[in-house]
Order: structure tokens, then C-alpha cells, then sequence
């Protein structure tokens, strides 16, 4: 397959062996959805957001979807500028500073990664579940969570076609379940269903009922429930018109994730009473299937469950090989991981480290209890990743198109005070968070950020990356 240009970048023309036009803007969005894992995160949340927002999930999930999608409007606007896998390396870099921009891809990178991770871990139990078998015996969790990654890393191996097809149909299978057992649950609690906790006007408050819930507290776990759908952007190469429809696959991702997000976590969490719900918050969503219909029903519910995790790796593997792939690219990473197969036109080296990666990190964490405290403390973290690379991509929004922002209306307010807005947010949250977090987290947090430091010095000055010459960019005004 021939090569095909990007854009030039310090007079030098870049190519790209990935496939171009591979998929379509539907496919695109359902990658930004399953990069999300809806199941995995409704079963995640249910409990812990049910007693932070005091039954008030609607209000909070909703409210917290208009800076998601604002932020979502940033990278479209990007995207229309430099249509690359690199994405906010890439726009960060050359609107703002390409050390800074450095830095995002990394924490790009570590946030996907631990939470492609954190997904792994929990993907055998729901597997073992929908068997009836122990779902605690260590091997055969290793055993399963080995062989989906070595699955799902072939897959992404042979191509972006394939990966996208089995992620459309194992998807809409874990919506039809999760929306349908939120729409039976909810028809169970509105019609006092014994043992159904029933929905009170305090649902629909910001504060919850009795006025007791949390705001900060709920928006904190709302926001780690919409992280992920940025994953449409890292395929912005190998999608039809790909300087358009990965954007507004963003937008689109995130407006589903609100409508599946809010039916859910709505739907489900009265099915039980506050006290039964906290006490197996752990195991969540297949309890209130199984309060809901049975055993049956609780095994459909951990199908789902599989599903979602076996699709997130999926996208996980994908994505992850293109951010390592459009970095190495520009010589900041490795240049071997720009290797590109001829035959698949998928970065394969880059595929094949990531999946390595992640079949080593769960052995560890799954035969070592000290490493698994250890990692728990990296998966608690994950959401705080994901808003700094957020701010950091809607701020280089901001910059690069500042002189737009200065002459028309219409910019000042979708790429100007909308930006602020949502990056303020965002911004309160994580300090909010970095507070209240115990000393392990704040200790991974720096490690993390310690760690993308010594890498960018490598690159700047072993590597000799001509990435860190650039010029800044910006968009003229109109």
C-alpha cells in the first residue's frame, strides 16, 4: 500500500503506512464508547456514586456531560487543524510548547494504559461468573485474562477493519443488555417492587435526597465514568475524512455515553436498598441483576460485563499502539515503534509491546498481593490523568486558535469562554481530588509525572528529537 502524507511539519513531509478510510465515522464512535466500557463503569459507579450524590445520578451525570462535551468540541476543532494519531502530543506540542506536548502524550499513554489494565484484572471473575465457577482461583484468571489480550492484540494486529466490526457487534450486545435491565429495573421501582428502594423528588436534585449529597463527591466519579472517549481521535488516520468525522465521533461518543450512563446508573440503583447496594458495592451490577431476575439474569449481567472489558482491551491495545506510534513517529519514543506492517498497515511492534506490557502486568498483579496494592493505587488515579490531558488539549484549543477567538463571535464563545469554562471545572476537580487523595495516590501521581520527565529528556537529548525545534503554530484570523 502506498505511503500517504500528513501534514508537513518544519518543512519536512511525514508519511503513513496506516490504512486510510478503514472505517466509518458509526464504527469510529462505538470505539470511543467502548474505549469507555459502559458496563465496567456502571458497575464500577453504582454504588459509590449512589452514596456521594445521595441517589441524585441523573442531575450529576447530565451536568457533567456539558464539559465533556465542550472538551470533545476542542479536539473536533483540532482535528479539523492536524488530523494525526498523536492527537494532543501533537496539538499541544505545536500550539503551546513541544516539551509540554511531550508530557501530555505520556500521561495520554499512562492513562491508558493502567486503565486498559485495571480492566483486564476484573475481566476473568465476570467470565467465571457466567460459568458458575470460583471466580477468586488465581490460575484460571490469569488463564483468561492472558488469552483475550493475545486475542484482542491479533486482532489489532491484522487491522483497524476487523477491530471495529467486533467491536460494533460485542458492543450493541452489552448496551441491549445494560439499557434493558436498567429499563426493566426502573419499571420494578416505580412500581414498589418489593425490596426496591422508591425514587423520591431528592433524585432529580443537584443535592440529592434530604439534601445530603456530595456535588464535588459525585462529579468526581461522574468524570472517571466518561474518560475514554477521546479514543476516537488516536484513529483519526484510518477513518473516512478523517479531518471531520473522528471529531464529531467525540462529540457523538459522549452524548451516548450520557443517555446509556444516566438509564443505567438511574435504572439500577434503586433496585435494592441503600444498605444492600453498599455492602456488595463490590460485585454491584450483577447483584441488582440478580435481585432483579434471578441467577439467570445476574449471568446475562455478567456477560455483559465481559463483554465491556473484552472491548475496552480491544480499543485499549488499538489506541495505545497509535499515541506509541504517532510519538515515535516524531522520534520522541523509540523510532523502531513506528514500524508499520506492509501487509496490515498497522503499527504491529507497537502492538505487540503494549500487549506484552499488559499480559506482564497482570501475572504480577494477579500473583503478587503487595503489587496489587500497589497498582490499585495507580487504577485510583486513572480519571486524574485523563483531566489533565483534557485541560491540557482544551487549552492549546484556546491558543492555537486565539486569533479567531479575538475576531468573530461565534469562536469567542465555542473556542474561547465555553474551553474555559470546562477546563476550569475540570481543573477544580483534580485539585479537588489531589486534597482529598491519601499519601499512595499522590505518590503515584508524582511517580507518573516523574517518569514522563526522564523520558522527555531522553528523547530531547539521546533520542535528538527535532520534534523540540518546531516552530508554534496558530490559526489565522477570519
Amino acid at each position: 500500500m502506498a505511503d500517504s502524507p500528513l501534514t508537513d511539519l518544519a518543512g519536512t513531509t511525514l508519511v503513513t503506512g496506516l490504512q486510510p478510510d478503514a472505517i466509518g465515522p458509526a464504527q469510529d464512535t462505538v470505539m470511543g464508547m467502548a474505549n469507555a466500557a459502559p458496563a465496567v463503569s456502571v458497575g464500577l459507579t453504582l454504588a459509590p456514586l449512589a452514596l456521594a450524590a445521595a441517589y441524585a445520578v441523573g442531575p450529576i451525570i447530565i451536568l457533567t456531560a456539558i464539559p465533556m462535551l465542550i472538551i470533545a468540541n476542542a479536539y473536533r476543532r483540532l482535528n479539523l487543524w492536524n488530523a494525526n494519531c498523536g492527537a494532543s502530543f501533537e496539538w499541544v506540542g505545536r500550539a503551546i510548547s513541544p516539551y509540554l506536548g511531550f508530557l501530555t502524550g505520556w500521561l495520554m499513554i499512562a492513562g491508558t494504559l493502567v486503565g486498559s489494565i485495571s480492566g483486564v484484572v476484573v475481566l476473568a471473575p465476570s467470565v467465571l461468573a457466567v460459568f458458575g465457577s470460583n471466580s477468586t482461583s488465581t490460575w484460571p484468571n490469569i488463564a483468561i485474562s492472558t488469552a483475550v489480550v493475545l486475542v484482542m492484540a491479533v486482532i489489532a494486529i491484522i487491522g483497524i477493519r476487523m477491530t471495529a466490526r467486533i467491536q460494533v457487534g460485542m458492543g450493541l450486545v452489552e448496551y441491549v443488555i445494560l439499557i434493558g435491565s436498567a429499563v426493566a429495573g426502573l419499571v420494578a421501582v416505580l412500581s414498589h417492587h418489593h425490596g426496591t428502594f422508591p425514587m423520591t423528588r431528592g433524585w432529580w436534585s443537584v443535592s440529592g435526597i434530604g439534601g445530603h449529597g456530595s456535588l464535588a463527591g459525585g462529579f468526581l466519579i461522574a468524570v472517571f465514568m466518561y474518560t475514554g472517549w477521546d479514543a476516537t481521535v488516536y484513529v483519526n488516520e484510518e477513518t473516512k475524512r478523517r479531518s471531520t468525522n473522528p471529531g464529531r465521533a467525540a462529540i457523538m461518543a459522549v452524548a451516548l455515553l450520557a443517555v446509556i450512563f444516566t438509564i443505567a446508573e438511574v435504572g439500577l440503583q434503586g433496585l435494592v436498598s441503600p444498605a444492600r447496594l453498599q455492602k456488595n458495592s463490590s460485585a454491584a451490577l450483577v447483584y441488582v441483576a440478580q435481585a432483579l431476575g434471578g441467577g439467570g439474569w445476574a449471568k446475562v449481567m455478567a456477560l455483559s460485563l465481559a463483554l465491556s472489558v473484552i472491548v475496552s482491551t480491544g480499543t485499549g491495545i488499538v489506541v495505545l499502539g497509535r499515541m506509541t506510534y504517532g510519538m515515535a513517529r516524531r522520534r520522541v519514543l523509540p523510532p523502531f515503534l513506528s514500524n508499520v506492517s506492509r501487509r496490515f498497515s498497522t503499527p504491529v511492534v507497537a502492538t505487540i509491546i503494549i500487549g506484552l506490557i499488559l499480559i506482564a502486568v497482570t501475572w504480577v498483579y494477579l500473583l503478587s498481593g503487595s503489587i496489587a496494592n500497589a497498582f490499585t493505587q495507580l487504577i485510583d488515579v486513572t480519571g486524574l490523568l485523563y483531566a489533565a490531558f483534557y485541560i491540557l488539549t482544551a487549552v492549546s484549543a484556546m491558543v492555537y486558535y486565539r486569533r479567531r477567538i479575538l475576531s468573530n463571535v461565534r469562536d469567542l464563545v465555542l473556542v474561547g469562554i465555553l474551553p474555559v469554562g470546562a477546563a476550569a471545572f475540570l481543573i477544580w476537580l483534580l485539585v479537588k481530588s489531589l486534597l482529598a487523595a491519601p499519601a499512595p495516590q499522590l505518590w503515584s501521581v508524582l511517580g507518573i509525572v516523574a517518569v514522563g520527565v526522564v523520558l522527555m529528556l531522553v528523547a530531547r537529548f539521546i533520542l535528538r528529537s527535532p520534534f523540540f525545534q518546531i516552530p508554534r503554530e496558530s490559526a489565522a484570523a477570519e
